[in-house]
């Protein structure tokens, strides 16, 4: 078993049942809280979504709420203007071209303002069960590098490193399982290297003071 195979398996067996963390029952509504995510922890995303999905249903119910209301809603997820002005611009587009629905691929997905490679895979994942790449977030992209599964800091450039590497029907959950294991033992100042299941095969382990 080559060191890839290892860390998959291994992975694997320590989260079998992991899934998105994000809490949505449509495509609009994952879509609207990965764009909320950013910068934000998923626990304080899914307490504001937990009222704004019942007030937002529609990409219309998003385009005729005035910013400012739809920025107040949104407020404690940071950047809120942004994020407001993006999601509305967005649903507009949606009405507008799309026939008010969230489009199911990479191409169509990424015209959209606030979305980028990034949730455009977790959308087409989580909402649609397709894999056309790999979601590389901040933990995804600092345990890959810890991993040695690759040497590029661009997000773009890790996914492609690693959509060579990790067989297509593993993309998604490799993502969420390296999201998990970022969270939980390889964390960022000082990963707990003494306790973590992959200390054997990784170049990085026990490099940390």
């Amino acid at each position: 078993m080559d060191k890839v195979d290892e860390i998959i398996a291994q992975l694997k067996k320590e989260y079998p049942d992991v899934k998105i963390a994000l809490d949505f029952s449509n495509p609009l509504e994952l879509l609207v809280a990965t764009i909320l995510s950013a910068q934000s922890t998923d626990k304080q995303i899914n307490k504001v979504t937990k009222t704004l999905f019942k007030k937002y249903r529609t990409p219309q119910d998003y385009v005729k709420t005035p910013q400012e209301e739809l920025e107040k809603d949104i407020y404690s997820t940071g950047f809120y203007r942004n994020k407001a002005k993006n999601i509305k611009k967005l649903c507009g587009i949606l009405v507008e071209n799309f026939n008010s629905k969230v489009p199911d691929t990479m191409e169509d997905l990424i015209t959209l303002p606030g979305v980028a490679r990034k949730t455009a895979n977790i959308v087409l994942s989580g909402a649609f069960g397709k894999r056309e790449g790999i979601a590389v977030d901040t933990h995804v992209k600092r345990v890959s590098a810890r991993l040695g599964l690759t040497q590029n800091t661009d997000p773009d450039k890790i996914e492609k490193d690693l959509m060579k590497i990790i067989p297509k029907g593993e993309w998604d959950i490799f993502a969420l399982r390296l999201i998990h294991h970022g969270r939980e033992i390889c964390i960022a100042k000082k990963p707990k290297c003494d306790v973590c299941f992959l200390n054997k095969v990784c170049p990085s382990a026990f490099t940390f003071g």
